[in-house]
């Protein structure tokens, strides 16, 4: 999909933009279906502690599963849709590469937030622009059940972050000020794109009704750092374009072309 140029301004001059109906409602089916039978198999796991970042909560729930891509081929496929190779290409360049993709579930009334954080402080590029982060929210997300929220225009600060307590392995910002965010409150489908240095969080989720998003990384494999680059496709890096992009032959195996396409029909008979 190719973005407008408002929506690419944002994204350089904020740090972030929305595109509305990114994924069709077809899509969102097979991907709702894909994380629903996942969560049956008990791939997720719950990521929220008690306060002392190790003892798992018991009136808590932030349920997480990383990486997703070997868990099917569905979001296997998904970096090399034209529509996601487009977009991208449009926020960091190319060559373009993805170098994560996981997913926050959270249930009914006791879904757990994610504190305040950057990208950047896990990746460490140069030049926070260089990455984005593609949020796809796969139930209508608001302020009630926890919807994506940012910081704009904070992108080019180096923000200190320490140890979440809440949580068995994250971290969080020292300095985030939640009067400063933007509630990205969407619908099922529609999708965020936040640089690496956008300082972002998920609020807890209190309502009636489950709400999962799916957060996947790119970057433009120029911009390093070596800690990212090197090895990449030992890492679980895929290669969307340039030099070393074959649709996935190099990665999988077998040319991803047409295999979202058919894992969505596959997905919404089930």
């Amino acid at each position: 999909m190719q973005l407008t140029d408002t929506q690419v301004q944002q994204f350089r001059s904020d740090g972030y933009t929305t595109v509305p109906a990114f994924f069709t409602k077809a899509e969102v089916t097979a991907m709702r279906q894909q994380v629903d039978q996942w969560r049956e198999a008990g791939l997720l796991r719950n990521v929220a502690t008690a306060g002392d970042g190790q003892t798992p909560s018991q009136d808590c729930e932030n349920l997480q599963l990383v990486p997703l891509f070997p868990h099917g081929e569905l979001f296997r496929a998904l970096p090399f849709h034209p529509k996601v190779v487009a977009a991208v290409t449009d926020l960091i360049g190319s060559p373009a590469c993805r170098i994560l993709d996981q997913l926050f579930y959270k249930p009914p009334r006791i879904g757990g937030a994610t504190s305040w954080h950057t990208d950047n402080a896990y990746f460490r590029i140069s030049d926070p622009l260089r990455g984005t982060a593609m949020w796809i929210a796969l139930h209508d997300a608001s302020r009630e059940n926890g919807t994506m929220k940012v910081i704009p225009r904070r992108f080019h600060i180096k923000h200190a972050h320490e140890r979440d307590p809440f949580s068995d392995h994250h971290i969080r910002m020292v300095d985030a000020d939640d009067r400063d965010a933007v509630h990205c409150e969407v619908k099922a489908g529609d999708v965020v794109f936040f640089c690496y240095g956008t300082p972002h969080a998920t609020g807890a989720n209190l309502t009636e009704h489950a709400r999962c998003g799916v957060g996947i990384h790119f970057l433009n494999s120029d911009a390093g750092p070596d800690h990212l680059t090197e090895g990449s496709r030992s890492r679980g890096n895929v290669h969307m374009t340039g030099p070393l992009a074959d649709n996935g032959l190099s990665e999988f195996g077998k040319d991803m072309t047409d295999v979202w396409a058919q894992e969505v029909t596959r997905l919404n008979a089930v």
